[in-house]
């Protein structure tokens, strides 16, 4: 079970969070982050996002995907709005940073995301989102609103007994780069995304 480790208030672009470090053990230095809007009362109906780590997004503004993107509408939003973003250090789908960039590299030769994945032995998608659930129950919080375009992240809180009181959409307009992997979320995944078929890349 993760446990909080440690916390302080982080000051960013976005406003001021309450950064809240959670894992199994005091010593690990990859922890799951909770990011937590001044104000946030978890007794009412609380904001949240699942958010699974992506350094090539998130850190190097990689254009084929837009992880990083939706990590800052999802930032700005809580800030906004209240609530909390569960950072979960689960990168490349849970496939770690190594083997994300052989998928990248067989992706360069016309694979997909999901067919770079099983060409190299690896799940499609690996994720696991009870640790969200076991930091939502030890905040005590009992209902929520979900940011996220995902259903099994809606299907992980559904399960949990954890109240889903609503979706809130979360998509960023394709890139000419992310413009296949978006394609792939919405058709392999089943991702919840409006039809832009017509739209042009941005």
């Amino acid at each position: 079970m993760v446990k909080q480790q440690a916390e302080a208030n982080v000051p960013t672009d976005f406003g001021i969070f309450r950064m809240v470090a959670f894992s199994e053990v005091e010593t690990d230095w990859m922890p799951h982050i909770v990011l937590i809007a001044q104000g946030t009362d978890f007794s009412k109906t609380v904001n949240v996002r699942f958010h699974s780590e992506c350094i090539t997004g998130e850190v190097f503004h990689s254009r084929k995907c837009e992880c990083g993107q939706q990590l800052d509408y999802a930032m700005k939003y809580i800030q906004d709005n209240g609530g909390i973003i569960i950072y979960l250090r689960q990168e490349g789908r849970n496939i770690g940073i190594i083997n994300k960039l052989k998928a990248y590299a067989l992706q360069e030769n016309g694979l997909d995301t999901v067919q770079a994945n099983l060409q190299l032995g690896l799940p499609a998608d690996d994720r696991d989102f009870s640790v969200a659930i076991e930091i939502l129950k030890s905040l005590g919080i009992k209902e929520i609103n979900l940011l996220t375009n995902n259903p099994d992240k809606m299907k992980y809180v559904e399960e949990s007994g954890i109240k889903l009181n609503a979706r809130i959409p979360l998509q960023i307009d394709a890139t000419e780069e992310s413009k296949d992997y978006l394609q792939v979320k919405k058709s392999y995944f089943g991702h919840l995304l409006e039809d832009k078929e017509n739209q042009e890349p941005v």
